[in-house]
């Protein structure tokens, strides 16, 4: 006989609920979090459905890391500390193996992303699909918003972009890099890392912020448009991996165009100095939207529909 929900949940997600700000958890109709006193509460939900946001062959324990970790980039664009999250999860079949697999890739980034499981729901349904809902707070006044970018501001991202594009050509078998290259590229894709101590850091610096998930062009268009300005980007100022730059042109149409990095774009007064492991790419100029190297950019980017 296949286990009942209960049984799953007690099983596989039980024990990834503990959290000094859980006051009520996982096995009850809700629960119940902690505010910080003097903050509001930050939450955001994202969804990954089998085949569209992720390859059907993925091994599980990397999607249950990537669910949340996609989810989880969201707080740290708002420069939010990571309270908790919860889990919806939609099966074909209750596959134990799977899940076993999977719930050991969530713990992970339970552990990495400091977000204990506060509880969930699982059903049935014709396909997999996996909703994660994540909860942060910040001081009311340092929330970092996507509509504060300013003449004269320096653009800057973190780390490496362009990076999950080229793994996905690697997966859909458009592009043969050599193994190590891969290896690294795969890691990129399967296990981001959310950047929640940089948002936390840029809390009271940055003047506006947002995550690298539909592309690096897509995001600061989005940044451009809510803070009514014009973004100008040097593509020579990229970062990129060795990977991504050995690719040439392809490579920077990736770091331009390509999602999925879950890095951080963000803007600075002209003169503070962008944290470690931050690059300035570009600035904020008058007018309305972007360009690269001085010719207007496409900044459609991904699109769910």
């Amino acid at each position: 006989m296949s286990p009942n929900e209960f049984e799953l949940i007690r099983r596989y997600f039980w024990g990834l609920g503990g959290g000094a700000v859980i006051r009520l958890g996982i096995g009850d109709d809700a629960a119940l979090l902690d505010l910080p006193p003097g903050e509001v509460l930050v939450t955001s939900v994202d969804t990954l459905v089998e085949g569209v946001h992720y390859p059907e062959d993925t091994f599980p324990e990397d999607v249950g890391y990537r669910a949340l970790a996609v989810a989880a980039s969201d707080l740290a664009a708002m420069g939010a500390s990571p309270l908790a999250c919860t889990l919806a999860l939609t099966l074909p079949a209750p596959d134990e193996l799977w899940l076993q697999a999977f719930s050991e890739g969530l713990a992970q980034a339970c552990a990495d992303c400091r977000l204990p499981l506060a509880g969930g729901d699982t059903t049935r349904g014709p396909a997999t699909v996996i909703t994660v809902q994540v909860f942060g707070a910040c001081p009311a006044n340092a929330v970092l918003r996507r509509d504060g970018a300013r003449p004269g501001d320096q653009v800057c991202v973190s780390g490496t972009v362009g990076d999950a594009a080229a793994a996905l050509a690697i997966l859909e078998e458009r592009w043969h890099p050599g193994p190590e290259a891969a290896a690294a590229l795969l890691e990129r894709f399967h296990r981001p890392a959310a950047r929640l101590a940089l948002g936390e850091h840029l809390r009271g610096v940055a003047t506006a912020a947002i995550d690298v998930s539909d592309g690096l062009l897509a995001d600061l268009g989005h940044v451009a448009a809510a803070s009514g300005v014009a973004i100008a980007l040097a593509s020579e100022s990229l970062p990129l991996s060795p990977a991504v730059a050995a690719a040439g042109e392809r490579g920077r149409a990736w770091a331009l165009g390509g999602g999925d990095d879950y890095e951080l774009a963000f803007t600075l007064p002209a003169g503070a100095v962008p944290p470690e492991g931050c690059t300035r790419i570009g600035e904020v100029c008058e007018g309305a939207g972007l360009s690269v190297d001085g010719e207007p950019a496409d900044a459609s980017g991904y699109r769910h529909f």
